[in-house]
């Protein structure tokens, strides 16, 4: 087992249950919360998440800004917004690499040790499960690669099936090597 598979960890349940330094919210532009993930992560975190989200004056697609935790077991919420898919001839996939790129460094900027990101986009926003996981798998990897911080990055799978793909494309990684 190599040390970036050290640094990757599987969890099946509810995100905002986690107890790490910062969890990511797959945010919509307005990052004033919607449904699914965003909306759980808003109604844990209080109303005071939805005050300084309002300061922030929204996220584009691709990006990823950074507020307290409030309420919820962590430091920070990382938000991000996933692209919508299209049929993936609209640079769905640079979108949804930068994403994870964008809430890895911010987390670093703010030394969050731990990180949990949901399946970004593989909801409402329909990104095929199967490819939004080898995006998310390959890009932490290449950056924890290369970075000390995070030094754990969670995917928190809402079920069992989006565990099992994950698992999928960390032993595809694994096989073909980090990086590649």
């Amino acid at each position: 087992m190599s040390e970036i598979d050290q640094r990757i960890r599987l969890h099946i349940g509810d995100i905002t249950k986690l107890a790490v330094d910062a969890i990511v919210n797959a945010a919509n532009t307005s990052l004033l919360g919607g449904g699914g993930v965003d909306g759980a992560i808003h109604r844990a975190a209080g109303p005071e998440l939805e005050f300084e989200c309002r300061m922030l004056n929204g996220c584009k697609v691709g990006g990823a800004k950074l507020t307290k935790g409030y309420r919820l077991p962590v430091r920070h919420i990382i938000h991000t917004v996933g692209p919508v898919w299209q049929g993936g001839d609209k640079d769905e996939a640079e979108l949804l690499a930068s994403c994870y790129r964008r809430s890895l460094e911010c987390a670093a900027a703010k030394d969050c040790r731990t990180v949990a990101f949901p399946a970004i986009s593989t909801g409402v926003y329909r990104y095929p499960k199967d490819q939004a996981t080898q995006i998310a798998v390959g890009t932490v990897s290449a950056f924890i690669g290369q970075n000390a911080v995070p030094e754990t990055v969670v995917f928190c799978c809402f079920d069992q099936q989006m565990a099992e793909l994950y698992q999928q494309a960390l032993l595809r990684l694994a096989e073909r090597g980090p990086h590649r």
